[in-house]
C-alpha cells in the first residue's frame, strides 16, 4: 500500500512540475514578483523537479510490478530507506524557508500556507512512513 501511495505522490509531482511548471512557480513566487524575467527562468527550470519525481514514481511502480525480484527483507528495507530519503530531500529544503519567510528574507516562499503546506506535510508524512517501514523490516 505504501508503494502505491509513493508512486501516486511522485506521479503527481512529475505531472505538476513537468507539465504545469508555471503553476508550480506561482506557488513559490509572490504575486508582486511574477513580472520579473527570472519568473520565466524559474518556471522553466522547475521542470527538473518533475523529472526527478518521475524517476522516483518509476522506481515505485517497478517495485510494485517486479517486487518478486527482491524477496530479501534487507533489499526491501533498502528500497524503503531510499524512498524515505527522496521524500526527506524535498521536505528538508522547505524547513529553512519557514524561518526565512518569517524574517522576510529574499527568495523565501510560504511553506506553511496553501499548496506548499500540502506538499510539505505529505513529503514529511511519507518520509516518516517509509523510514518506519525500513526500521520495522530491519527489526524483524
Amino acid at each position: 500500500m505504501l508503494l502505491i501511495l509513493n508512486a501516486m505522490w511522485f506521479g503527481l509531482g512529475a505531472f505538476h512540475f513537468s507539465l504545469k511548471p508555471e503553476a508550480s512557480a506561482r506557488s513559490l513566487v509572490p504575486r508582486d514578483q511574477r513580472g520579473s524575467p527570472l519568473f520565466r527562468t524559474l518556471s522553466d527550470s522547475i521542470r527538473f523537479l518533475g523529472g526527478l519525481n518521475f524517476g522516483f514514481m518509476a522506481l515505485c511502480a517497478m517495485l510494485l510490478v517486479f517486487g518478486g525480484l527482491f524477496p530479501d527483507a534487507r533489499q526491501q528495507a533498502f528500497f524503503a530507506a531510499v524512498i524515505a530519503v527522496a521524500h526527506a530531500s524535498q521536505f528538508a529544503v522547505n524547513v529553512p524557508m519557514i524561518g526565512k519567510w518569517r524574517r522576510k528574507a529574499p527568495g523565501a516562499w510560504r511553506v506553511l500556507e496553501g499548496p506548499m503546506l500540502f506538499i510539505f506535510a505529505t513529503d514529511g508524512t511519507l518520509m516518516l512512513a517509509n523510514a518506519a517501514l525500513c526500521a520495522w523490516i530491519t527489526a524483524r
